[in-house]
C-alpha cells in the first residue's frame, strides 16, 4: 500500500521534473563495497519507475546476484530527487537514490540501503538511536592536471609530517 505522503512525493517529483525541463534521471545505488552505480532513464519513463521500479541485470554489479538469478529492480526514492547542478539547465539531469528489490518486490538482502534500514529499525527496537553520515575523502594535487599528489602520504601512513620515508 502506498501512503499518501509517498504519493505526494511522487507527484512533486513529476512536477519538478516538468518545471525544470529534466531530460534524464540517474538512478543511483551502491554495490556491497559502497561504490556508486547508476543507470539513466528518460523523463518519459519516470512515472512508471516511481510506481514499479526499473529492471536491470544484477549480475553485472559486484555482490548482487549470480547470472542465473540476475534480475533486479531499482525502485527510486522520490524523497531523494535532486537536480544535478553541474549539468545544463536546459534538458537538465536529476538523480534519485534507489532501493534494490527482487523481481517479486521483496527487498534484496545485499542492498546497502536495505541493510542500513534494517539495522536502524533493530537499534530503535532496542531503544537506541543510530547515527550515520558520509565519510568524505579528498586528495590535494600540485596542479589542475591532477597527476602529481601534493604529498606522499597514504590512508594508513603513520610517518609524521616533515619526516622522510
Amino acid at each position: 500500500m502506498v501512503t499518501k505522503t509517498k504519493e505526494k512525493s511522487k507527484e512533486c517529483v513529476l512536477k519538478m521534473a516538468k518545471e525544470h525541463d529534466v531530460k534524464f534521471i540517474r538512478l543511483w545505488f551502491t554495490d556491497i563495497l559502497g561504490f556508486l552505480k547508476s543507470f539513466a532513464i528518460t523523463v518519459e519513463e519516470l512515472e512508471a519507475a516511481l510506481e514499479d521500479g526499473m529492471g536491470f541485470d544484477g549480475s553485472s554489479i559486484q555482490g548482487f546476484a549470480r547470472i542465473d538469478e540476475s534480475d533486479m529492480v531499482a525502485l527510486p526514492d522520490p524523497d531523494t530527487f535532486q537536480l544535478l547542478p553541474w549539468r545544463p539547465t536546459e534538458h537538465a539531469v536529476a538523480r534519485m537514490f534507489c532501493d534494490i528489490l527482487k523481481p517479486g518486490g521483496e527487498p534484496f538482502e545485499g542492498d546497502p540501503r536495505y541493510v542500513l534500514k534494517r539495522n536502524l529499525k533493530r537499534a530503535a527496537d532496542m531503544g537506541y538511536t543510530f547515527y550515520v553520515g558520509p565519510e568524505l575523502e579528498y586528495f590535494y594535487f600540485r596542479d589542475s592536471r591532477g597527476t602529481e599528489p601534493l604529498d606522499a602520504g597514504g590512508y594508513f601512513d603513520m610517518t609524521p609530517p616533515g619526516c622522510s620515508h
